[in-house]
């Protein structure tokens, strides 16, 4: 039993399961740049090292994520927010990738950004009194991290609009009802809970996983990772429009926003 206790992510290895956790908690493991790059990395070298057979995503503290970290965020052009985009793409494309299953343990709020890395796993265990909220919009963002993936392959197409255009807290419950969720836990206890799926997972045949995995991949026939390319060149783009400038604004002064202001009805 290994763990590594420093830095943006920590890492720890449990026989043949990997638990990888978001180390951010006095920013509700806010993902900023740093983390996006360690947590790829964290589930990258999952996927390259033989004797990992699951891996576990989970947050420090009392929050999965509050989503990408705001406090970081400034209007820019497409050409330097597509950079940013992608490196949240890169932690989606791993969990993809990977022919192994890779589980979420979430706890307390997984918001925004926290909502997408979530639904990209391949099994979702949240705790009982856990929320979950697409609230990209806010700050006048369409999201990012393959939400329009794996939202829509989750709950459908039609409910994904809806959260997605009219964001609102969903209790963990309802999360399971719609699809969001795939077990739940008590309130302290996802992770022990995924645990206990990823002992079982890793006792299973890896190979055919593996099938499974990138077989259901792409239930519509279009190549995901083509959509993850669409989705940053969308979202990058939003980066320098005025509502994400006063999304960004209001934020910062807490307050709630005001889209439109500049001309348009």
């Amino acid at each position: 039993m290994t763990t590594t206790t420093a830095g943006p992510v920590l890492v720890h290895d449990d026989a043949a399961v990997r638990t990888i956790t978001l180390n951010r908690p006095q920013k509700r493991n806010a993902i900023d740049i740093e983390l996006r790059i360690a947590l790829a990395e964290a589930i990258e070298s999952a996927d390259r090292n033989p004797a990992v057979r699951v891996i576990i995503v989970t947050g420090a503290g009392p929050a999965f994520s509050s989503g990408g970290d705001i406090s970081t965020m400034q209007r820019m052009s497409p050409e330097n927010a597509i950079e940013r985009v992608q490196l949240a793409q890169r932690v989606i494309r791993a969990i993809w990738s990977t022919p192994k299953p890779v589980l979420a343990a979430v706890e307390g709020s997984a918001y925004g950004a926290g909502t997408a890395l979530a639904a990209a796993c391949d099994r979702v265990v949240a705790a009982r009194d856990a929320t979950f909220a697409t609230t990209f919009t806010n700050i006048g963002l369409a999201g990012d991290m393959g939400i329009s993936i794996s939202l829509p392959t989750r709950v459908g197409v039609a409910r994904a609009r809806q959260m997605l255009m009219l964001p609102r807290p969903i209790a963990a419950p309802e999360a399971l009802d719609l699809g969001l969720v795939d077990a739940l836990a008590e309130p302290g206890q996802a992770l022990a809970s995924a645990r206990a799926d990823a002992g079982r997972l890793a006792a299973g045949p890896q190979d055919a996983y593996g099938v499974i995995k990138a077989l259901l991949t792409d239930p519509t026939t279009v190549d995901p990772f083509e959509l993850l390319d669409r989705e940053a060149a969308c979202q990058s783009g939003l980066f320098d429009t005025d509502d994400f400038d006063e999304g960004i604004a209001a934020f910062r002064e807490k307050r709630p926003p005001n889209f439109g202001k500049n001309g348009r009805p």
